[in-house]
């Protein structure tokens, strides 16, 4: 998955009698687990609350992928320590990366918490939940096995967004990024069947959702886990999920370059409810940098990656992730990262200063890069991406855009806002009502850093039956 963060809060209950209170931090994949958690929980007589204060139990799925979402996990959890003296009964759940990374020792640390769970063990919440209300006694459950299966799970649709959902088609990463602690968190690849993610589509798409996405830290390796007999390519899921009657939108992320094929750069060609959105993380612009972080590609593949996916879709969207400050990076890495900005002209770009995540293999790194000049790196790349996003932004002014409507826009009244197959966020004036999900068509007139302004191109709705 990305290097970067995303926070994500979810506050929930569980019936008259059991309230739920669910605080998620990370990246879509915490999203989806958290969305699992919560319905298994409400199949066993919990439901969704917002109110932390009369909560019967408090789930913190977690992340570590960077310090600050570490920190910012273990000062929500430790928040509830009064909580829990005042109420002895109150369970307390942290699942997550940061569960499965620190186990006994967050259990020394934060003695109130009942459960401590790794992302291969939410499927058994219930049941941890029950064991903790007749022993009164800790649990944790962090251990990973070799053999494990992603269960079937269908998915209902009593809270989120009514027209678009997160799949997850694998978990897990085999890649070792010297930075990541990703294969230590979640584990080894594990492929979902492909039979249990198209029955989960289709049952989504049947109750009325019409975009999704699919999720895995490394989408691209999807089924190379699995007996050759049985494997399917990512390319070809892609193609049999598009397949899917009913669905309009179609999405993917998180993709390893060292894996990107060109059978998947057709998919771009050749699937038309695929979206032109490509988040493909570089991480450096630098050879020697890439080699130190165990990226298996160079700079050049991976530039020869960009001009196949720009042939095959050429107002593709690009996206990507940028380390700046990894260990033994030269004021020359540095320039070879701004170099590659240059070349490829992301549409926007996630940047972050190194941070070192035990157990991952550059903690052990020397020649660090002082705090200082990763500030300054930073700084300079995201001043320089800014202005990078705000000219393709500008290129955009005059298209016309087929958008998905996602709701009312705070522009004021009779805005819209809507999302397109780039994923750029449209605001639009109308006077017709919309449902998230709709289509419409409209004209970019203006160019904003986080969004386009547009007007209506035609008076009817597009594709909205």
């Amino acid at each position: 998955m990305p290097t970067y963060c995303i926070y994500v809060y979810f506050t929930w209950s569980l019936n008259l009698l059991k309230n739920l209170f669910i605080e998620t931090i990370g990246c879509q994949m915490n999203t989806r687990d958290s969305e699992i958690m919560l319905q298994l929980l409400e199949q066993n007589g919990y439901s969704l609350s917002a109110d932390l204060a009369s909560a019967d139990a408090v789930i913190v799925n977690t992340c570590s992928i960077r310090g600050k979402a570490e920190q910012k996990a273990y000062s929500f959890i430790g928040s509830l320590r009064r909580q829990k003296e005042e109420n002895p009964d109150l369970i307390i759940a942290v699942a997550g990366c940061v569960a499965q990374q620190e186990g006994e020792k967050m259990r020394v640390r934060m003695p109130h918490v009942d459960i401590i769970l790794g992302p291969q063990s939410i499927y058994q919440l219930p049941d941890l939940f029950l064991q903790v209300a007749a022993a009164r006694k800790g649990i944790i459950s962090t251990s990973q096995s070799t053999d494990f299966t992603i269960p079937s799970f269908l998915p209902d649709l009593k809270h989120g967004l009514p027209h678009k959902r997160f799949v997850t088609i694998m978990q897990g990463c085999n890649n070792y990024c010297t930075y990541c602690i990703v294969p230590y968190t979640r584990g080894r690849e594990v492929s979902r069947r492909r039979s249990d993610i198209l029955a989960e589509v289709q049952h989504l798409v049947a109750s009325g959702v019409r975009e999704i996405t699919l999720l895995g830290q490394n989408v691209n390796s999807y089924g190379n886990d699995q007996p050759r007999e049985e494997r399917t390519s990512f390319p070809d899921l892609l193609r049999q999920v598009a397949a899917v009657s009913g669905l309009v939108r179609l999405r993917f992320t998180t993709s390893n370059p060292k894996d990107l094929s060109p059978a998947l750069m057709t998919c771009f060609q050749d699937l038309a409810i695929l979206c032109h959105h490509f988040h493909l993380p570089v991480q450096s612009g630098s050879n020697a940098v890439l080699a130190k972080m165990n990226r298996h590609y160079t700079v050049e593949q991976y530039l020869a990656q960009v001009d196949g996916l720009r042939q095959a879709c050429p107002d593709i969207s690009l996206t990507t992730d940028i380390i700046v400050g990894f260990p033994g990076e030269t004021a020359a890495d540095f320039q070879a990262t701004m170099d590659l900005m240059e070349k490829v002209r992301y549409d926007s770009a996630f940047s972050f200063k190194y941070s070192s995540r035990p157990p991952a293999k550059s903690c052990d790194f020397e020649d660090t890069v002082s705090d200082e000049e990763k500030a300054q790196r930073l700084a300079i790349f995201q001043n320089r991406q800014k202005e990078i996003t705000e000219e393709r932004h500008q290129e955009m002014v005059g298209q016309s855009l087929e958008v998905m409507i996602e709701g009312i826009s705070k522009m004021g009244q009779g805005q819209w806002s809507g999302r397109s197959s780039h994923n750029l966020i449209v605001n639009f004036h109308s006077p017709a009502t919309y449902s998230p999900g709709d289509l419409e068509r409209v004209t970019i007139t203006e160019s904003c850093f986080n969004s386009l302004r547009a007007e209506l191109t035609q008076k009817e709705n597009v594709k909205n039956d």
